[in-house]
């Protein structure tokens, strides 16, 4: 079946300069293993290839079922500096949660 990853998961995100930081955060441990598997900086790279000109890195924060994304170059310079209606990376969360993925089954995923 096919499911949106806000089906699993929580995000937020905003700017870090040029770059956009993006946390996903899974309800339950299961969620957080499968994203861990899934999420992967190319798998962002791609989702977001039409706005991340740079390197992706990712970051685990097993403790809260997290893990956050610098998507580098990607907000147009960033804050005042940018001419994107988005120049903050505010939307980069409900986009990564917008992402569809394959799954067996939702058991274990939701809370």
């Amino acid at each position: 079946m096919k499911i949106k990853l806000s089906e699993i998961a929580y995000a937020r995100s905003g700017d870090k300069g040029d770059g956009s930081n993006v946390g996903i955060a899974a309800y339950t441990d299961a969620g957080y293993t499968f994203l861990k598997e899934l999420l992967t900086p190319g798998r962002l790279k791609a989702h977001f290839k039409e706005i991340c000109f740079g390197k992706v890195e990712r970051y685990e924060m097993p403790n809260i079922r997290a893990l956050n994304f610098i998507l580098h170059d990607s907000l147009g310079g960033g804050g005042s500096e940018s001419l994107k209606t988005d120049a903050q990376g505010k939307t980069h969360g409900l986009g990564l949660l917008y992402m569809e993925v394959e799954i067996d089954s939702l058991e274990g995923l939701k809370s």
